[in-house]
């Protein structure tokens, strides 16, 4: 185990990073023959594609390749360079006559770091591609998490960067659960277990972190420096679940946003979380539900920690 989402056999995740623009993109690609994925979208901001689709009551059960990218709505282009990459080689859903690759994906916003004008596109969603392996991860500053940061109560310049973490967990029955998240929130990321504020909006002058959550209940949120923000990501598992059961673990995964990020969910978030399933061991869907909500949190707080400082904004090591 490399507490990795490539501990989940078949799962492969590959980065496209844009350093000088601050943004990126990053493909989670399933097996050739696809995976049973559901999706709980609980930010009231986001920028998401195919998330109907993983409904239950619609007709195509599986997914080939999940797409978390940077660029805000702009950069859901990316998709389109991740279908032409599996088009080739000839994975998707076969209509008879062309196959089509289905590939759900969701944006964040990191306008506001770098250049707002370059976002991930078809290219860059098919280098991305390219790149996927399985094994080690690259966490922090990469991918989808290049452009992210996290604590914007005060605007970018009182933020500290975010960025992309991964982590794994094995339970009973040999089943293992692997979360891969990009974290640019509203809020404060938090130490799970003591509350400690990890990254967050930092104090002018005095420096040190302000409570976000403490701020908005004191009037302190100023709305014309808040934007779009999101935390996303994806939960991978080798046990066999169903589309309602995928749909389930992602919702109760959501609960490691709430553990390790303060406030989650808030009104400019656009926070989503898609859970694929690739196996067919049999196993508990509390179990695997509650087994992501922790990994979920885990992989937040990797994310801040491995992060770079980047125009401007500077990272938790540097602080």
């Amino acid at each position: 185990m490399k507490n990795t989402i490539t501990d989940v056999d078949g799962i492969l995740v590959g980065h496209d990073t844009d350093l000088e623009n601050g943004t990126g993109c990053t493909v989670i690609l399933c097996p050739p023959d696809g995976a049973v994925a559901g999706v709980d979208v609980r930010g009231p901001a986001p920028a998401t594609r195919e998330t109907d689709l993983l409904r239950p009551g619609h007709l195509v059960e599986r997914v080939h390749a999940i797409l978390l990218t940077g660029g805000s709505a702009f950069g859901l282009d990316a998709a389109s360079g991740v279908m032409r990459y599996l088009e080739e080689k000839n994975i998707g859903f076969n209509t008879g006559v062309a196959w089509v690759p289905i590939v759900p994906a969701a944006a964040i916003f990191d306008l506001a770091l770098g250049s707002a004008r370059v976002r991930p596109n078809a290219d860059a969603g098919y280098r991305a591609c390219l790149a996927a392996q399985g094994g080690a991860v690259a966490e922090g500053s990469v991918g989808a998490g290049t452009g992210a940061s996290v604590g914007h109560l005060f605007g970018m310049k009182f933020a500290t960067k975010g960025g992309l973490g991964t982590a794994s967990q094995q339970i009973g029955g040999g089943i293992t659960v692997g979360v891969l998240v990009v974290v640019n929130a509203f809020g404060d990321v938090v130490d799970p277990r003591t509350g400690e504020i990890l990254a967050g909006t930092r104090k002018p002058i005095v420096g040190g972190w302000l409570d976000s959550g403490s701020g908005i209940k004191s009037g302190l949120v100023r709305a014309s420096l808040a934007r779009s923000h999101t935390t996303i990501g994806v939960v991978a598992t080798d046990a066999a679940l169903t589309r309602e059961q995928a749909n389930l673990v992602a919702m109760m995964a959501h609960d490691g946003f709430a553990r390790a990020i303060r406030p989650a969910h808030a009104l400019y978030d656009g926070d989503a979380l898609f859970a694929v399933s690739v196996g067919t061991k049999q196993g508990d869907v509390s179990a695997i539900g509650h087994a992501a909500a922790e990994v979920v949190a885990e992989a937040i707080v990797r994310a801040v920690n491995a992060a770079a400082t980047l125009h401007g904004v500077p990272a938790r090591r540097d602080l």
